[in-house]
């Protein structure tokens, strides 16, 4: 693991330390932050000082405790969201390669049927009735996001499911769920870990703009879309705290896309 680290290129590693120093951040929040996350320690707007690194927000809070809070709010929430799609579209993706038939009939039709919705407005919809709760985002997102997973599983454990490994292990009486654990998964890693960087990404992304609209992560939670949408009304001003977090958002996605691509080059083949 570490000779190939070694080797990596440049911006590979560039893309390690951003995720590595996000990944930091949201772990040790509450030791780095000066203030409480929801503390009203100043006057609207104010600028950068040696009390508040980053100013403070439109109602007086510190920025910088906001900022590190968000990371630990957001990055959970999108890692957690992009697990959970992965385990229910890679799931179901393998069933109906493996299986096939009707099941396969089935379950793709399903996902064409909410594949057919924009993503962001049927996520507006669900939000709008049933709230804007972290279970209730969480789920609503990883629902929307796991028809994503499907197609690429699905496409991929179809290609490996006709090779002779596969074909061997049904002729020695194997079930459904061995083949999958143990011919068709580890065949699928590669494509699949470079998806779900790119899936946490979208989601990240997904997050911070159903935030900035008002219906992701709720006040007094901090996260970084809604910080952006919280102080817009400082760019009229001359203020630029907006860009912050806007900022955060952007170079979280370019370091996550770094490592994907770094990735996706040395990804090739199976492994029989």
């Amino acid at each position: 693991m570490l000779e190939l680290l070694k080797q990596s290129p440049l911006s590979a590693r560039i893309g390690m330390g951003i995720v590595l120093f996000n990944c930091l951040v949201a772990i040790f929040a509450p030791l780095i932050a000066p203030y409480g996350e929801t503390r009203v320690v100043g006057d609207v707007w104010e600028s950068f000082s040696g009390q508040f690194y980053f100013g403070t927000d439109h109602i007086g809070r510190d920025l910088f405790t906001r900022m590190v809070y968000g990371a630990r709010n957001t990055i959970a929430l999108a890692f957690i969201t992009t697990l959970l799609s992965f385990l229910l579209g890679s799931s179901l993706g393998f069933i109906a390669a493996v299986k096939g038939g009707w099941t396969d009939q089935l379950l793709s039709r399903i996902i064409d049927i909410f594949m057919a919705f924009p993503t962001l407005i049927f996520a507006l919809m669900i939000l709008s009735v049933l709230g804007s709760s972290i279970p209730t985002l969480i789920f609503t997102i990883a629902i929307l996001d796991s028809t994503r997973v499907y197609r690429l599983s699905r496409a991929v454990a179809m290609d490996i499911e006709v090779m002779e490994f596969v074909e061997a292990a049904r002729l020695r009486g194997e079930g459904i769920w061995w083949i999958i654990r143990q011919e068709i998964l580890p065949n699928a890693m590669p494509p699949l870990i470079a998806e779900f960087g790119l899936r946490f990404c979208f989601v990240f992304l997904f997050i911070a703009s159903l935030s900035f609209l008002g219906l992701g992560l709720q006040p007094p939670l901090s996260d970084w879309g809604g910080m952006v949408r919280e102080n817009a009304g400082a760019i009229t001003f001359g203020i630029y705290i907006p860009l912050i977090p806007a900022t955060a958002i952007a170079f979280l996605t370019v370091g996550v896309n770094l490592i994907v691509d770094w990735f996706l080059h040395l990804s090739s083949g199976l492994h029989e």
